[in-house]
């Protein structure tokens, strides 16, 4: 397993990430699957309003709190 810590997935942005934003493209994917992106505090609403613009975004869960289901 990997020690890094995970970065938000802002395109330039290094910053620790803090959030996860669980999405799914419902032309491409099953309802149940969810994608993710990770967030900092910054950059949090941007990609969530980007996702949810598009009707993908289905969650925005601390990444403390995240716990990922089985594909």
């Amino acid at each position: 397993m990997s020690e890094e810590k995970p970065i938000c997935s802002a395109k330039g942005c290094r910053a620790d990430a803090v959030w996860v934003l669980a999405w799914n493209n419902p032309k491409l994917h099953t309802p149940e699957r969810r994608k993710t992106w990770l967030a900092c505090d910054e950059h949090r609403e941007h990609l969530s309003q980007f996702l949810g613009v598009r009707g993908f975004l289905k969650d925005v869960v601390p990444l403390s709190e995240w716990e990922p289901t089985e594909s």
